[in-house]
Protein backbone atom coordinates (compact mmCIF):
# COMPACT_ATOMS: atom_id res chain seq x y z
CA UNK A 1 0.00 0.00 0.00
CA UNK A 2 2.56 2.34 0.76
CA UNK A 3 4.80 1.53 -2.21
CA UNK A 4 1.92 2.18 -4.37
CA UNK A 5 1.02 5.49 -3.02
CA UNK A 6 5.25 6.58 -3.43
CA UNK A 7 4.76 5.25 -6.80
CA UNK A 8 1.54 7.36 -6.91
CA UNK A 9 3.56 10.35 -5.53
CA UNK A 10 6.59 10.62 -7.60
CA UNK A 11 4.44 9.88 -11.36
CA UNK A 12 5.18 13.00 -13.16
CA UNK A 13 2.24 14.17 -14.71
CA UNK A 14 1.34 12.92 -18.42
CA UNK A 15 2.85 14.57 -21.40
CA UNK A 16 1.16 14.32 -24.79
CA UNK A 17 4.54 14.03 -26.90
CA UNK A 18 1.95 14.39 -30.18
CA UNK A 19 0.73 17.98 -29.39
CA UNK A 20 3.86 18.90 -28.36
CA UNK A 21 5.81 17.79 -31.29
CA UNK A 22 5.82 20.98 -33.37
CA UNK A 23 7.31 22.76 -30.58
CA UNK A 24 10.21 19.81 -29.76
CA UNK A 25 11.35 19.98 -33.65
CA UNK A 26 11.82 23.30 -33.56
CA UNK A 27 13.76 23.22 -30.23
CA UNK A 28 15.93 20.25 -31.45
CA UNK A 29 16.74 22.04 -34.74
CA UNK A 30 17.72 25.03 -32.48
CA UNK A 31 19.84 23.34 -30.53
CA UNK A 32 21.65 20.89 -33.62
CA UNK A 33 21.86 24.46 -35.82
CA UNK A 34 23.58 26.24 -33.25
CA UNK A 35 25.90 23.41 -32.23
CA UNK A 36 26.80 22.97 -36.04
CA UNK A 37 27.59 27.03 -36.53
CA UNK A 38 30.69 26.24 -34.31
CA UNK A 39 32.29 24.02 -36.83
CA UNK A 40 35.15 25.93 -38.86
CA UNK A 41 34.06 23.88 -42.14
CA UNK A 42 32.39 26.47 -44.68
CA UNK A 43 30.45 24.02 -46.15
CA UNK A 44 28.75 23.54 -42.84
CA UNK A 45 28.19 26.71 -41.90
CA UNK A 46 27.06 28.24 -45.36
CA UNK A 47 25.19 25.15 -46.68
CA UNK A 48 24.40 22.30 -43.93
CA UNK A 49 23.56 25.01 -41.29
CA UNK A 50 20.67 26.66 -43.29
CA UNK A 51 19.59 23.60 -45.16
CA UNK A 52 18.91 21.62 -41.01
CA UNK A 53 17.35 25.09 -40.18
CA UNK A 54 15.03 24.67 -43.31
CA UNK A 55 14.61 20.74 -42.28
CA UNK A 56 13.07 21.75 -38.78
CA UNK A 57 10.74 23.98 -39.73
CA UNK A 58 9.43 21.48 -42.79
CA UNK A 59 9.16 18.56 -39.97
CA UNK A 60 6.91 21.34 -37.87
CA UNK A 61 4.99 22.40 -40.79
CA UNK A 62 4.13 18.29 -41.33
CA UNK A 63 3.43 17.71 -37.89
CA UNK A 64 1.15 21.00 -37.71
CA UNK A 65 -0.60 19.39 -40.35
CA UNK A 66 -1.43 15.80 -38.60
CA UNK A 67 -2.38 17.61 -35.59
CA UNK A 68 -5.15 19.62 -37.75
CA UNK A 69 -8.83 18.92 -36.61
CA UNK A 70 -7.57 17.45 -32.63
CA UNK A 71 -8.40 20.65 -30.73
CA UNK A 72 -7.06 19.46 -27.44
CA UNK A 73 -5.05 21.36 -24.82
CA UNK A 74 -1.71 20.22 -23.40
CA UNK A 75 0.54 20.78 -20.60
CA UNK A 76 -2.37 20.92 -18.19
CA UNK A 77 -4.69 23.17 -20.09
CA UNK A 78 -1.71 25.68 -20.64
CA UNK A 79 -1.59 25.23 -24.72
CA UNK A 80 -4.26 24.83 -27.22
CA UNK A 81 -3.80 22.62 -29.84
CA UNK A 82 -6.28 23.75 -31.83
CA UNK A 83 -6.92 24.47 -35.50
CA UNK A 84 -7.12 28.07 -35.16
CA UNK A 85 -3.37 27.71 -33.35
CA UNK A 86 -2.33 25.46 -36.13
CA UNK A 87 -3.24 27.47 -38.45
CA UNK A 88 -2.05 30.79 -37.34
CA UNK A 89 1.87 28.59 -36.88
CA UNK A 90 1.56 27.57 -40.48
CA UNK A 91 1.52 30.95 -41.25
CA UNK A 92 4.17 31.37 -38.95
CA UNK A 93 6.19 28.32 -39.90
CA UNK A 94 6.54 28.80 -44.20
CA UNK A 95 7.06 32.72 -43.49
CA UNK A 96 10.32 31.42 -41.42
CA UNK A 97 11.17 29.39 -44.63
CA UNK A 98 11.10 32.26 -46.45
CA UNK A 99 13.46 34.06 -44.21
CA UNK A 100 15.80 31.29 -44.09
CA UNK A 101 16.09 31.15 -48.04
CA UNK A 102 16.05 34.69 -47.99
CA UNK A 103 19.07 35.08 -46.35
CA UNK A 104 21.22 32.63 -47.59
CA UNK A 105 23.19 35.16 -49.65
CA UNK A 106 22.71 38.09 -46.17
CA UNK A 107 25.67 39.92 -44.64
CA UNK A 108 23.42 39.17 -41.36
CA UNK A 109 24.05 35.61 -41.19
CA UNK A 110 27.70 35.88 -42.46
CA UNK A 111 28.55 38.57 -39.59
CA UNK A 112 26.79 37.29 -36.68
CA UNK A 113 27.35 33.57 -37.62
CA UNK A 114 25.08 31.23 -39.60
CA UNK A 115 24.46 28.93 -36.30
CA UNK A 116 23.13 32.01 -34.30
CA UNK A 117 21.51 33.58 -36.96
CA UNK A 118 19.36 30.35 -37.72
CA UNK A 119 19.08 29.71 -34.12
CA UNK A 120 17.80 32.90 -32.86
CA UNK A 121 15.11 32.48 -36.00
CA UNK A 122 14.27 28.98 -35.07
CA UNK A 123 13.67 30.54 -31.18
CA UNK A 124 11.84 33.42 -32.07
CA UNK A 125 9.53 31.07 -33.96
CA UNK A 126 8.84 28.44 -31.38
CA UNK A 127 8.15 31.82 -28.68
CA UNK A 128 5.54 32.78 -31.59
CA UNK A 129 3.61 29.12 -32.00
CA UNK A 130 3.90 29.15 -28.00
CA UNK A 131 1.69 32.96 -27.89
CA UNK A 132 -0.61 31.76 -30.59
CA UNK A 133 -1.47 28.34 -28.52
CA UNK A 134 -1.30 30.12 -24.80
CA UNK A 135 -4.83 29.47 -22.85
CA UNK A 136 -2.58 30.56 -19.49
CA UNK A 137 -1.33 34.36 -18.68
CA UNK A 138 2.05 32.63 -18.43
CA UNK A 139 2.61 30.70 -20.99
CA UNK A 140 0.95 34.09 -22.77
CA UNK A 141 4.12 36.22 -21.39
CA UNK A 142 6.78 33.28 -21.90
CA UNK A 143 5.81 32.68 -25.66
CA UNK A 144 6.09 37.13 -25.95
CA UNK A 145 9.49 37.16 -24.83
CA UNK A 146 10.86 34.01 -26.17
CA UNK A 147 9.58 35.32 -29.72
CA UNK A 148 10.99 38.93 -28.85
CA UNK A 149 14.29 38.56 -27.40
CA UNK A 150 15.99 36.64 -30.39
CA UNK A 151 14.05 39.45 -33.11
CA UNK A 152 15.75 42.01 -30.62
CA UNK A 153 19.17 40.38 -31.69
CA UNK A 154 18.25 39.49 -35.03
CA UNK A 155 17.84 43.51 -36.12
CA UNK A 156 21.67 44.34 -34.93
CA UNK A 157 23.02 41.23 -37.09
CA UNK A 158 24.81 43.07 -39.66
CA UNK A 159 27.28 44.34 -36.69
CA UNK A 160 29.56 46.58 -39.51
CA UNK A 161 26.18 48.76 -39.99
CA UNK A 162 25.26 51.50 -38.32
CA UNK A 163 21.59 51.36 -39.19
CA UNK A 164 21.30 47.70 -38.53
CA UNK A 165 22.62 48.53 -34.54
CA UNK A 166 20.71 51.33 -34.25
CA UNK A 167 17.70 49.09 -35.08
CA UNK A 168 18.28 46.55 -32.67
CA UNK A 169 18.64 48.90 -29.99
CA UNK A 170 15.25 51.02 -31.11
CA UNK A 171 13.81 47.62 -31.03
CA UNK A 172 14.83 46.23 -27.65
CA UNK A 173 14.12 49.68 -25.64
CA UNK A 174 10.64 49.93 -27.40
CA UNK A 175 10.14 46.45 -27.02
CA UNK A 176 11.10 46.39 -23.18
CA UNK A 177 8.75 49.08 -22.68
CA UNK A 178 5.50 47.33 -24.40
CA UNK A 179 6.66 44.10 -22.79
CA UNK A 180 6.48 45.80 -19.03
CA UNK A 181 3.36 47.60 -19.88
CA UNK A 182 1.79 43.73 -20.99
CA UNK A 183 3.43 42.20 -18.01
CA UNK A 184 1.35 44.70 -15.66
CA UNK A 185 -1.81 44.34 -17.44
CA UNK A 186 -1.79 40.40 -17.00
CA UNK A 187 -1.00 40.79 -13.46
CA UNK A 188 -4.10 43.36 -13.22
CA UNK A 189 -6.06 40.44 -15.00
CA UNK A 190 -5.06 37.96 -12.44
CA UNK A 191 -5.75 40.47 -9.54
CA UNK A 192 -9.44 41.21 -11.12
CA UNK A 193 -10.72 37.39 -11.88
CA UNK A 194 -8.17 35.26 -9.15
CA UNK A 195 -7.00 33.21 -12.68
CA UNK A 196 -4.01 33.08 -14.97
CA UNK A 197 -5.87 30.21 -17.62
CA UNK A 198 -8.07 32.28 -19.74
CA UNK A 199 -10.86 29.97 -18.84
CA UNK A 200 -11.37 30.94 -15.65
CA UNK A 201 -10.86 34.63 -16.33
CA UNK A 202 -13.49 34.13 -19.07
CA UNK A 203 -16.14 32.46 -16.09
CA UNK A 204 -15.10 35.45 -14.03
CA UNK A 205 -16.24 37.69 -16.53
CA UNK A 206 -19.16 36.39 -17.40
CA UNK A 207 -19.95 35.65 -13.73
CA UNK A 208 -23.03 37.61 -11.83
CA UNK A 209 -20.13 39.08 -9.61
CA UNK A 210 -19.85 42.29 -11.51
CA UNK A 211 -16.35 41.31 -12.24
CA UNK A 212 -16.79 43.08 -16.02
CA UNK A 213 -17.40 46.62 -14.72
CA UNK A 214 -14.38 46.36 -11.82
CA UNK A 215 -11.68 49.17 -12.46
CA UNK A 216 -9.23 46.87 -11.94
CA UNK A 217 -10.16 44.93 -15.38
CA UNK A 218 -10.86 47.55 -17.55
CA UNK A 219 -7.34 49.31 -16.01
CA UNK A 220 -5.84 45.63 -17.05
CA UNK A 221 -7.51 45.41 -20.61
CA UNK A 222 -6.07 48.42 -21.45
CA UNK A 223 -2.63 47.77 -20.32
CA UNK A 224 -2.99 44.50 -22.03
CA UNK A 225 -3.76 46.62 -24.95
CA UNK A 226 -1.17 48.52 -25.22
CA UNK A 227 1.26 45.58 -24.56
CA UNK A 228 0.27 43.52 -27.60
CA UNK A 229 -0.05 46.88 -29.79
CA UNK A 230 3.82 47.88 -29.67
CA UNK A 231 3.97 44.41 -31.21
CA UNK A 232 1.30 44.11 -33.79
CA UNK A 233 2.70 47.65 -34.98
CA UNK A 234 -0.97 49.50 -33.87
CA UNK A 235 -0.99 52.94 -33.71
CA UNK A 236 -0.09 55.25 -31.43
CA UNK A 237 2.08 52.44 -30.27
CA UNK A 238 3.75 52.20 -33.90
CA UNK A 239 6.67 54.55 -33.73
CA UNK A 240 9.61 52.13 -33.29
CA UNK A 241 7.99 50.42 -37.08
CA UNK A 242 9.41 52.23 -39.84
CA UNK A 243 12.98 52.85 -37.99
CA UNK A 244 13.09 49.17 -37.38
CA UNK A 245 12.09 48.00 -40.67
CA UNK A 246 14.44 50.52 -42.29
CA UNK A 247 17.56 49.52 -40.33
CA UNK A 248 16.89 45.89 -40.11
CA UNK A 249 18.65 43.77 -42.30
CA UNK A 250 15.82 42.88 -44.90
CA UNK A 251 15.56 39.44 -44.34
CA UNK A 252 14.78 39.71 -40.84
CA UNK A 253 12.98 42.61 -41.63
CA UNK A 254 10.69 40.51 -43.82
CA UNK A 255 10.40 37.94 -41.34
CA UNK A 256 9.25 40.47 -38.46
CA UNK A 257 6.71 41.81 -40.87
CA UNK A 258 4.47 39.05 -41.42
CA UNK A 259 5.64 36.76 -38.24
CA UNK A 260 5.11 39.11 -35.21
CA UNK A 261 1.88 40.59 -37.03
CA UNK A 262 0.58 36.93 -36.79
CA UNK A 263 1.54 36.03 -33.30
CA UNK A 264 0.22 39.18 -31.80
CA UNK A 265 -3.30 38.79 -33.30
CA UNK A 266 -3.44 35.27 -32.86
CA UNK A 267 -2.97 35.80 -29.34
CA UNK A 268 -5.30 38.85 -29.26
CA UNK A 269 -8.22 36.76 -30.68
CA UNK A 270 -7.87 34.24 -28.60
CA UNK A 271 -7.50 36.34 -25.46
CA UNK A 272 -10.59 38.87 -26.37
CA UNK A 273 -12.42 36.57 -28.28
CA UNK A 274 -12.24 33.90 -25.31
CA UNK A 275 -11.33 35.43 -22.40
CA UNK A 276 -12.74 39.13 -22.46
CA UNK A 277 -15.51 38.48 -24.57
CA UNK A 278 -17.90 39.19 -21.50
CA UNK A 279 -16.78 42.41 -21.51
CA UNK A 280 -17.21 43.01 -25.37
CA UNK A 281 -18.91 46.21 -24.80
CA UNK A 282 -16.26 47.91 -23.40
CA UNK A 283 -13.42 47.03 -25.06
CA UNK A 284 -14.74 47.01 -28.36
CA UNK A 285 -15.22 50.65 -28.55
CA UNK A 286 -11.72 51.19 -27.43
CA UNK A 287 -10.19 49.05 -30.14
CA UNK A 288 -12.27 50.16 -33.00
CA UNK A 289 -10.75 54.15 -32.23
CA UNK A 290 -7.32 52.60 -32.24
CA UNK A 291 -8.49 50.88 -35.42
CA UNK A 292 -9.28 53.56 -37.09
CA UNK A 293 -6.07 56.00 -35.89
CA UNK A 294 -3.95 53.08 -36.91
CA UNK A 295 -5.45 52.96 -40.72
CA UNK A 296 -5.65 57.02 -41.07
CA UNK A 297 -1.78 56.87 -39.91
CA UNK A 298 -0.11 54.15 -41.17
CA UNK A 299 -1.27 54.89 -44.50
CA UNK A 300 -1.02 59.07 -44.37
CA UNK A 301 2.17 58.13 -43.15
CA UNK A 302 3.52 56.19 -45.65
CA UNK A 303 2.65 58.62 -48.44
CA UNK A 304 5.73 60.58 -48.07
CA UNK A 305 8.06 57.64 -48.01
CA UNK A 306 11.03 57.21 -50.69
CA UNK A 307 12.75 54.28 -48.90
CA UNK A 308 10.25 50.88 -49.34
CA UNK A 309 10.98 49.31 -46.45
CA UNK A 310 9.92 52.37 -44.60
CA UNK A 311 7.20 52.59 -46.63
CA UNK A 312 6.50 48.87 -46.07
CA UNK A 313 6.63 49.58 -42.51
CA UNK A 314 4.12 52.34 -42.60
CA UNK A 315 1.87 49.99 -44.61
CA UNK A 316 2.14 47.42 -42.05
CA UNK A 317 0.90 49.67 -39.70
CA UNK A 318 -2.23 49.81 -41.74
CA UNK A 319 -2.26 46.72 -42.22
CA UNK A 320 -2.78 46.12 -38.77
CA UNK A 321 -5.59 48.13 -38.28
CA UNK A 322 -7.31 45.93 -40.88
CA UNK A 323 -6.93 43.36 -38.95
CA UNK A 324 -7.90 44.91 -36.11
CA UNK A 325 -11.40 45.15 -37.46
CA UNK A 326 -11.40 41.38 -37.51
CA UNK A 327 -11.21 41.36 -33.50
CA UNK A 328 -13.20 44.46 -33.01
CA UNK A 329 -16.71 42.02 -34.12
CA UNK A 330 -16.05 39.21 -31.60
CA UNK A 331 -18.10 36.51 -33.90
CA UNK A 332 -16.82 33.73 -35.59
CA UNK A 333 -16.83 35.86 -39.22
CA UNK A 334 -14.09 38.02 -37.81
CA UNK A 335 -12.00 35.69 -36.86
CA UNK A 336 -12.17 33.98 -40.16
CA UNK A 337 -11.66 37.48 -42.23
CA UNK A 338 -8.45 37.95 -39.77
CA UNK A 339 -7.20 34.44 -40.35
CA UNK A 340 -7.37 34.72 -44.43
CA UNK A 341 -6.20 38.17 -44.33
CA UNK A 342 -2.92 36.67 -41.85
CA UNK A 343 -2.64 34.33 -44.77
CA UNK A 344 -2.71 36.66 -48.06
CA UNK A 345 -0.69 38.97 -45.86
CA UNK A 346 2.20 36.56 -45.98
CA UNK A 347 2.14 36.00 -49.48
CA UNK A 348 1.96 40.23 -50.90
CA UNK A 349 4.30 40.98 -48.09
CA UNK A 350 7.33 38.39 -48.61
CA UNK A 351 6.95 39.11 -52.55
CA UNK A 352 7.53 42.48 -51.91
CA UNK A 353 10.58 41.83 -49.45
CA UNK A 354 11.94 39.09 -51.55
CA UNK A 355 11.99 41.95 -54.50
CA UNK A 356 14.11 44.40 -52.23
CA UNK A 357 16.59 41.52 -51.16
CA UNK A 358 17.72 40.93 -54.82
CA UNK A 359 17.56 44.39 -55.48
CA UNK A 360 19.85 45.33 -52.97
CA UNK A 361 22.04 42.93 -53.79
CA UNK A 362 22.10 44.76 -56.90
CA UNK A 363 22.37 48.54 -56.57
CA UNK A 364 23.87 50.45 -54.26
CA UNK A 365 20.83 52.64 -54.04
CA UNK A 366 19.33 50.02 -51.45
CA UNK A 367 15.70 49.73 -51.33
CA UNK A 368 15.30 53.61 -51.95
CA UNK A 369 12.32 53.92 -54.40
CA UNK A 370 14.52 55.27 -56.96
CA UNK A 371 16.82 52.16 -57.51
CA UNK A 372 13.42 50.43 -58.61
CA UNK A 373 12.93 53.17 -61.67
CA UNK A 374 12.87 51.29 -65.21
CA UNK A 375 13.37 47.84 -63.70
CA UNK A 376 9.90 46.81 -65.32
CA UNK A 377 11.73 46.82 -68.81
CA UNK A 378 15.10 45.54 -67.44
CA UNK A 379 14.50 42.90 -64.80
CA UNK A 380 10.52 41.46 -65.38
CA UNK A 381 11.02 39.02 -63.27
CA UNK A 382 11.71 41.12 -60.33
CA UNK A 383 8.57 44.34 -61.11
CA UNK A 384 6.31 41.28 -61.58
CA UNK A 385 6.21 40.30 -57.98
CA UNK A 386 6.59 43.93 -56.54
CA UNK A 387 3.72 45.12 -58.60
CA UNK A 388 1.47 42.26 -57.82
CA UNK A 389 2.13 42.71 -54.06
CA UNK A 390 1.77 46.15 -54.90
CA UNK A 391 -1.67 46.01 -56.09
CA UNK A 392 -2.57 43.25 -53.92
CA UNK A 393 -1.48 45.25 -50.37
CA UNK A 394 -3.85 48.05 -52.21
CA UNK A 395 -6.69 45.64 -52.31
CA UNK A 396 -6.91 45.76 -56.28
CA UNK A 397 -10.07 43.33 -57.59
CA UNK A 398 -8.72 40.00 -58.61
CA UNK A 399 -6.34 40.31 -55.84
CA UNK A 400 -5.93 38.27 -52.32
CA UNK A 401 -5.49 41.36 -50.95
CA UNK A 402 -9.00 42.42 -52.34
CA UNK A 403 -10.77 39.13 -51.41
CA UNK A 404 -9.46 39.82 -47.44
CA UNK A 405 -10.48 43.28 -47.44
CA UNK A 406 -13.87 41.94 -48.44
CA UNK A 407 -14.36 39.60 -45.87
CA UNK A 408 -13.01 42.08 -43.11
CA UNK A 409 -16.04 44.68 -44.63
CA UNK A 410 -18.62 42.05 -44.50
CA UNK A 411 -17.29 41.19 -40.73
CA UNK A 412 -17.44 44.91 -39.91
CA UNK A 413 -21.08 45.21 -41.29
CA UNK A 414 -22.46 41.93 -39.58
CA UNK A 415 -21.34 43.15 -36.57
CA UNK A 416 -22.56 46.38 -36.16
CA UNK A 417 -19.14 48.50 -37.33
CA UNK A 418 -20.64 49.83 -40.72
CA UNK A 419 -18.65 53.22 -40.03
CA UNK A 420 -15.37 51.27 -39.78
CA UNK A 421 -16.07 49.64 -42.91
CA UNK A 422 -16.14 52.99 -44.04
CA UNK A 423 -12.92 54.03 -42.78
CA UNK A 424 -11.29 50.79 -44.28
CA UNK A 425 -12.35 51.71 -47.46
CA UNK A 426 -11.24 54.90 -47.32
CA UNK A 427 -7.92 53.90 -45.73
CA UNK A 428 -7.90 51.69 -49.20
CA UNK A 429 -8.20 54.45 -51.19
CA UNK A 430 -6.14 56.61 -49.54
CA UNK A 431 -2.85 53.67 -49.80
CA UNK A 432 -3.54 53.92 -53.53
CA UNK A 433 -1.55 57.12 -53.18
CA UNK A 434 1.80 54.72 -52.64
CA UNK A 435 1.19 51.76 -53.78
CA UNK A 436 0.30 52.85 -57.55
CA UNK A 437 3.21 55.22 -56.97
CA UNK A 438 5.87 52.17 -56.86
CA UNK A 439 4.08 50.69 -59.81
CA UNK A 440 4.21 53.52 -61.99
CA UNK A 441 8.18 53.89 -60.95
CA UNK A 442 8.45 50.36 -61.97
CA UNK A 443 7.38 50.49 -65.28
CA UNK A 444 6.85 54.17 -66.34
CA UNK A 445 10.27 55.77 -65.04
CA UNK A 446 13.82 55.56 -66.75
CA UNK A 447 16.52 53.97 -64.92
CA UNK A 448 18.46 56.05 -62.82
CA UNK A 449 22.32 56.83 -63.53
CA UNK A 450 24.62 54.85 -61.35
CA UNK A 451 28.24 55.98 -60.52
CA UNK A 452 29.03 53.27 -58.22
CA UNK A 453 28.37 49.65 -57.64
CA UNK A 454 28.95 48.17 -54.53
CA UNK A 455 31.93 45.94 -54.61
CA UNK A 456 30.64 43.00 -52.26
CA UNK A 457 27.43 42.43 -54.75
CA UNK A 458 29.23 41.91 -58.22
CA UNK A 459 31.43 38.82 -59.25
CA UNK A 460 33.47 41.42 -61.20
CA UNK A 461 34.48 43.09 -58.06
CA UNK A 462 35.08 40.27 -56.13
CA UNK A 463 37.79 38.70 -58.23
CA UNK A 464 39.88 41.92 -58.58
CA UNK A 465 38.54 42.66 -62.45
CA UNK A 466 38.40 46.39 -62.96
CA UNK A 467 34.83 48.18 -62.95
CA UNK A 468 33.91 51.21 -65.23
CA UNK A 469 32.98 54.18 -63.65
CA UNK A 470 30.04 56.19 -65.04
CA UNK A 471 26.76 55.93 -65.45
CA UNK A 472 24.34 52.84 -65.28
CA UNK A 473 24.99 51.58 -69.03
CA UNK A 474 28.51 50.71 -67.69
CA UNK A 475 27.38 49.18 -64.78
CA UNK A 476 24.78 46.75 -65.72
CA UNK A 477 27.55 45.25 -68.28
CA UNK A 478 28.27 43.45 -65.02
CA UNK A 479 25.96 40.84 -64.66
CA UNK A 480 24.78 40.47 -60.70
CA UNK A 481 25.11 37.11 -58.86
CA UNK A 482 22.13 34.72 -59.62
CA UNK A 483 19.43 35.04 -56.45
CA UNK A 484 17.57 31.56 -57.77
CA UNK A 485 16.30 31.13 -54.23
CA UNK A 486 14.93 34.94 -53.27
CA UNK A 487 13.37 34.49 -57.33
CA UNK A 488 11.76 31.37 -55.99
CA UNK A 489 10.37 32.17 -53.09
CA UNK A 490 9.18 36.13 -54.53
CA UNK A 491 7.27 34.24 -57.52
CA UNK A 492 5.57 31.56 -55.45
CA UNK A 493 4.16 34.16 -53.06
CA UNK A 494 3.01 36.17 -56.22
CA UNK A 495 1.36 33.24 -57.46
CA UNK A 496 -0.33 32.56 -54.38
CA UNK A 497 -1.82 36.27 -54.47
CA UNK A 498 -3.55 35.78 -58.04
CA UNK A 499 -4.97 32.30 -57.17
CA UNK A 500 -6.14 33.31 -53.72
CA UNK A 501 -7.64 35.69 -55.11
CA UNK A 502 -9.50 34.15 -57.92
CA UNK A 503 -9.88 30.97 -55.96
CA UNK A 504 -10.29 32.15 -52.23
CA UNK A 505 -13.07 29.40 -51.16
CA UNK A 506 -10.49 26.85 -50.10
CA UNK A 507 -8.48 29.46 -47.69
CA UNK A 508 -11.84 30.59 -46.45
CA UNK A 509 -13.15 27.00 -45.61
CA UNK A 510 -9.52 26.68 -43.89
CA UNK A 511 -10.07 29.52 -41.80
CA UNK A 512 -13.65 28.60 -40.84
CA UNK A 513 -12.59 25.92 -39.39
CA UNK A 514 -10.27 28.14 -37.36
CA UNK A 515 -12.74 30.24 -36.47
CA UNK A 516 -14.59 27.06 -35.08
CA UNK A 517 -11.81 26.41 -32.53
CA UNK A 518 -13.40 29.23 -30.41
CA UNK A 519 -16.62 28.36 -29.35
CA UNK A 520 -19.68 30.27 -28.11
CA UNK A 521 -19.22 32.87 -30.45
CA UNK A 522 -22.32 33.55 -32.51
Amino acid sequence: MTAALVTAAVKGPHIDWVGLSPFMTLIGGAVVVLLLGLFSSRFVRTELVPALALVAIGGAIGLAIGLLGRNTSIISGALAIDDLALVIDLVLLVTGIAAVLLSLRSRAAEEAGHGEFYALLLFSLLGMMVLVSSQNLVTLFLGFELLSIPLYVMCATEMHREGSLEAGLKYLVVGSVGSATLLYGLALLYGATGSTDLSGIARAVNGAGGVKDDALLLTGIAMTTVGLAFKASVAPFHQWTPDVYEGAPTPVTAFMAVATKAAAFGVLLRLFDVALIGAHHDWAPALAALATITIIVGNVGALGQTSLKRMLGYSGVAQAGYLLCGVIVGTQLGIKATVFYLVVYLAMNIAAFATIVARERETPLGDDLEGFAGLGRRRPQLAIPLTVAMLGLAGIPATAGFIGKFYLIDALVDGGYAWLAIVLVLGSMISLGYYLRVVATLWMREEPVVTAVPPSLVPAAAEGKPLMAGGSQEADRVEPRAQPEVLVVAWVCTAAVIVLGIIPSPLFRLAGEAGKALVGLR
